[in-house]
Protein backbone atom coordinates (compact mmCIF):
# COMPACT_ATOMS: atom_id res chain seq x y z
CA UNK A 1 0.00 0.00 0.00
CA UNK A 2 1.60 3.00 -0.97
CA UNK A 3 1.97 6.15 1.57
CA UNK A 4 -0.59 9.20 0.83
CA UNK A 5 0.73 11.95 -1.59
CA UNK A 6 1.45 15.59 0.69
CA UNK A 7 1.21 17.19 -3.09
CA UNK A 8 -1.87 19.07 -3.15
CA UNK A 9 -5.09 17.42 -2.98
CA UNK A 10 -8.36 17.83 -4.72
CA UNK A 11 -11.33 16.65 -2.56
CA UNK A 12 -14.79 16.35 -3.23
CA UNK A 13 -17.07 18.14 -1.09
CA UNK A 14 -20.70 18.57 -0.48
CA UNK A 15 -21.92 21.80 0.83
CA UNK A 16 -25.17 21.43 3.41
CA UNK A 17 -27.44 25.07 4.35
CA UNK A 18 -29.95 24.26 7.31
CA UNK A 19 -32.40 26.88 7.13
CA UNK A 20 -35.81 26.81 7.43
CA UNK A 21 -36.22 30.12 4.69
CA UNK A 22 -33.63 30.34 2.94
CA UNK A 23 -32.81 29.56 -0.67
CA UNK A 24 -30.05 29.05 -2.84
CA UNK A 25 -30.36 32.58 -4.44
CA UNK A 26 -30.24 33.85 -0.74
CA UNK A 27 -27.81 31.29 0.92
CA UNK A 28 -24.57 33.64 1.10
CA UNK A 29 -23.21 31.48 3.62
CA UNK A 30 -23.64 27.94 1.57
CA UNK A 31 -22.52 30.54 -1.42
CA UNK A 32 -19.24 31.32 1.08
CA UNK A 33 -18.59 27.82 1.24
CA UNK A 34 -18.40 26.49 -2.17
CA UNK A 35 -16.46 29.42 -3.49
CA UNK A 36 -13.93 29.46 -0.77
CA UNK A 37 -13.50 24.98 -1.41
CA UNK A 38 -13.20 25.96 -4.93
CA UNK A 39 -10.65 28.71 -4.95
CA UNK A 40 -8.67 26.32 -2.70
CA UNK A 41 -8.88 23.26 -5.52
CA UNK A 42 -11.68 21.25 -4.48
CA UNK A 43 -14.60 20.44 -6.05
CA UNK A 44 -17.63 21.24 -5.09
CA UNK A 45 -19.57 17.76 -6.23
CA UNK A 46 -23.07 18.71 -3.91
CA UNK A 47 -24.97 21.81 -2.21
CA UNK A 48 -28.71 21.34 -0.78
CA UNK A 49 -30.86 23.15 1.42
CA UNK A 50 -32.93 21.58 4.22
CA UNK A 51 -35.27 22.74 6.60
CA UNK A 52 -34.14 22.81 10.11
CA UNK A 53 -35.43 18.96 10.86
CA UNK A 54 -33.30 16.05 12.54
CA UNK A 55 -34.78 13.54 9.85
CA UNK A 56 -34.34 15.43 6.78
CA UNK A 57 -30.51 16.70 7.98
CA UNK A 58 -29.84 12.90 8.62
CA UNK A 59 -31.12 11.70 5.33
CA UNK A 60 -28.94 14.02 3.21
CA UNK A 61 -25.81 13.94 5.15
CA UNK A 62 -26.09 9.34 5.03
CA UNK A 63 -26.24 9.67 1.55
CA UNK A 64 -23.37 11.66 1.57
CA UNK A 65 -21.82 9.30 4.14
CA UNK A 66 -22.07 6.63 1.86
CA UNK A 67 -21.27 8.71 -1.53
CA UNK A 68 -17.34 7.33 -2.10
CA UNK A 69 -16.84 10.56 -4.01
CA UNK A 70 -17.83 12.91 -1.32
CA UNK A 71 -14.89 12.95 1.33
CA UNK A 72 -15.81 15.86 3.15
CA UNK A 73 -19.15 17.50 4.27
CA UNK A 74 -19.52 21.38 5.45
CA UNK A 75 -22.90 21.98 7.41
CA UNK A 76 -23.74 25.59 8.14
CA UNK A 77 -26.85 26.33 10.11
CA UNK A 78 -28.78 24.99 12.80
CA UNK A 79 -26.01 25.10 15.53
CA UNK A 80 -27.73 27.93 17.83
CA UNK A 81 -29.95 27.43 20.53
CA UNK A 82 -33.37 28.88 19.30
CA UNK A 83 -36.38 26.84 18.55
CA UNK A 84 -35.47 24.24 15.76
CA UNK A 85 -31.77 24.51 15.80
CA UNK A 86 -31.19 20.61 15.23
CA UNK A 87 -28.03 20.16 13.24
CA UNK A 88 -25.84 18.75 16.36
CA UNK A 89 -28.83 16.56 17.74
CA UNK A 90 -28.89 14.96 13.95
CA UNK A 91 -25.36 15.08 13.05
CA UNK A 92 -23.59 14.23 16.28
CA UNK A 93 -25.03 10.15 16.04
CA UNK A 94 -23.95 9.91 12.80
CA UNK A 95 -19.78 10.19 13.82
CA UNK A 96 -17.81 6.80 13.91
CA UNK A 97 -15.20 9.62 15.61
CA UNK A 98 -15.87 13.15 17.22
CA UNK A 99 -13.61 15.74 16.42
CA UNK A 100 -13.64 17.81 19.83
CA UNK A 101 -10.99 20.39 18.50
CA UNK A 102 -12.54 21.76 16.19
CA UNK A 103 -15.69 23.20 18.43
CA UNK A 104 -13.20 24.13 20.77
CA UNK A 105 -10.96 26.44 18.57
CA UNK A 106 -13.64 27.21 16.26
CA UNK A 107 -15.70 28.98 19.61
CA UNK A 108 -11.69 30.71 20.05
CA UNK A 109 -11.20 32.13 17.06
CA UNK A 110 -15.09 33.30 17.26
CA UNK A 111 -14.70 35.11 20.62
CA UNK A 112 -11.98 37.30 19.21
CA UNK A 113 -14.50 38.38 16.61
CA UNK A 114 -17.71 38.35 18.17
CA UNK A 115 -17.00 38.08 22.54
CA UNK A 116 -18.78 36.21 24.89
CA UNK A 117 -21.53 35.70 21.77
CA UNK A 118 -19.69 32.85 20.75
CA UNK A 119 -20.72 30.32 24.09
CA UNK A 120 -23.70 30.11 21.98
CA UNK A 121 -22.47 28.07 18.98
CA UNK A 122 -22.74 24.59 19.71
CA UNK A 123 -20.14 24.34 16.47
CA UNK A 124 -18.63 20.33 16.35
CA UNK A 125 -17.16 18.32 13.76
CA UNK A 126 -16.44 14.61 13.09
CA UNK A 127 -15.92 11.38 10.81
CA UNK A 128 -18.13 9.03 9.71
CA UNK A 129 -17.19 6.36 7.30
CA UNK A 130 -14.15 8.16 6.41
CA UNK A 131 -16.17 11.22 5.55
CA UNK A 132 -14.77 14.53 7.66
CA UNK A 133 -17.69 16.50 8.21
CA UNK A 134 -17.78 20.22 9.85
CA UNK A 135 -20.89 21.67 11.34
CA UNK A 136 -20.92 25.47 11.40
CA UNK A 137 -23.44 28.42 12.07
CA UNK A 138 -25.39 29.86 9.81
CA UNK A 139 -23.72 33.25 9.67
CA UNK A 140 -21.33 34.02 6.83
CA UNK A 141 -19.25 35.34 9.21
CA UNK A 142 -18.74 32.05 11.36
CA UNK A 143 -18.49 30.42 7.83
CA UNK A 144 -15.66 32.50 6.87
CA UNK A 145 -13.73 31.99 10.38
CA UNK A 146 -14.41 28.13 10.47
CA UNK A 147 -12.81 28.14 6.50
CA UNK A 148 -10.05 30.64 7.07
CA UNK A 149 -9.23 29.36 10.48
CA UNK A 150 -9.59 25.55 10.73
CA UNK A 151 -10.89 24.15 7.89
CA UNK A 152 -9.16 25.32 4.71
CA UNK A 153 -5.88 23.96 6.67
CA UNK A 154 -7.15 20.91 7.43
CA UNK A 155 -8.18 19.86 3.94
CA UNK A 156 -4.98 20.89 2.67
CA UNK A 157 -2.16 17.96 2.09
CA UNK A 158 0.45 19.79 2.49
CA UNK A 159 -0.42 21.44 6.37
CA UNK A 160 1.90 20.32 8.45
CA UNK A 161 2.18 18.89 10.99
CA UNK A 162 -1.45 16.48 10.19
CA UNK A 163 -4.80 16.94 8.26
CA UNK A 164 -7.15 14.96 7.30
CA UNK A 165 -6.00 14.47 3.58
CA UNK A 166 -4.77 11.10 4.92
CA UNK A 167 -7.48 10.13 6.72
CA UNK A 168 -9.86 10.52 3.81
CA UNK A 169 -7.74 8.65 1.64
CA UNK A 170 -7.74 5.47 3.53
CA UNK A 171 -10.97 5.44 2.45
CA UNK A 172 -10.01 5.46 -1.44
CA UNK A 173 -7.55 2.66 -0.53
CA UNK A 174 -10.25 0.81 1.57
CA UNK A 175 -12.62 0.30 -1.24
Amino acid sequence: MSTPSTEAASLGLAVLTVSDTRTLEQDSSGQFLVDALQEAGHRALERVIVKDDVYQIRAVLSAWIADEAIEAILVTGGTGFSGRDSTPEAVAPLFDKSIDGFGEVFRALSYEEIGASTIQSRALAGLANNTVIFCMPGSTGACRTAWNGLIREQLDASHKPCNFVGVLNTRAQLS
